[in-house]
C-alpha cells in the first residue's frame, strides 16, 4: 500500500457538514448525553451560544474522511498528542489536513517502520479545530490493510 513517507506534500480530504442527526446519533452511540451538545436552551445561556459536537465524533469523522480520500493507504495504527483546539458546531464543515512529519526518535522505533503524520482538523474558515499524530505502516511495510 502506499504511503505518505514517499509523498512529502500535504493533502486534504473532502469537507463534511456535521449535522444534528451526526451529533444525536453519536451522544446515543457513545452515551454522551451533556448538554453542551443536546440541550439548546442550556447552550444559549453559556458563552458557545450554540450546540458543540463531540470532540470523539470530529475525531471519528476525521477517520473516515482520511478511509474515504485515501482508501489505498494503510489504516493508522496509533494517535498522539490529540487536542481539541476549537468547539465545532452543528452545521460546520470539517476537513482533514494530513502531512508527512519527522518522527520523534522514542515516539517510533525504526523496527516498527512507520510513517509519522500530523493530522488538522479544520472548519469552513480554515480554523484548526482538532490536532493529532498518527502512525501508519510505511509503503512495503506488513500489517495494516483496512477492515
Amino acid at each position: 500500500m502506499p504511503s505518505l513517507d514517499h509523498q512529502p506534500v500535504a493533502r486534504e480530504s473532502r469537507a463534511r457538514e456535521i449535522t444534528e442527526a451526526d451529533v444525536v446519533l453519536h451522544a446515543a452511540h457513545s452515551g454522551d448525553f451533556y448538554p453542551h451538545h443536546l440541550d439548546v436552551e442550556f447552550c444559549r445561556t453559556q458563552s458557545f451560544g450554540q450546540r458543540i459536537a463531540h470532540g470523539t465524533l470530529t475525531f471519528v469523522f476525521a477517520m473516515a474522511l482520511q478511509e474515504e480520500a485515501w482508501p489505498q493507504m494503510a489504516p493508522p495504527t496509533s494517535f498522539d498528542r490529540l487536542r481539541f483546539v476549537r468547539p465545532v458546531h452543528i452545521g460546520d464543515r470539517i476537513r482533514v489536513r494530513v502531512t508527512p512529519i519527522e518522527a520523534d526518535g522514542d515516539s517510533l522505533p525504526d523496527f516498527l517502520n512507520l510513517a509519522a503524520e500530523r493530522c488538522e482538523v479544520l472548519d469552513q474558515d480554515g480554523h484548526t479545530v482538532l490536532v493529532f499524530e498518527q502512525s501508519r505502516p510505511k509503503a512495503g511495510a506488513s500489517g495494516g490493510g483496512g477492515q
